[in-house]
């Protein structure tokens, strides 16, 4: 399942998160990130897929 998540942060960063943690203050850093540049978004959420 892990693989499918990375697969759609690479798409659309914050719903990848949104799977992994919900709604929660990681998805909302991560809405800031993509708004402000596509590739912080992206980093931001393959860290937090990864990690937990």
């Amino acid at each position: 399942m892990d693989l499918v998540r990375i697969i759609l942060s690479v798409i659309i960063p914050p719903l990848g998160v949104f799977l992994k943690v919900g709604l929660g203050k990681h998805f909302w850093i991560n809405i800031l990130l993509t708004l402000l540049g596509y590739i912080p978004g992206l980093v931001h959420a393959v860290y937090i897929v990864a990690r937990r």
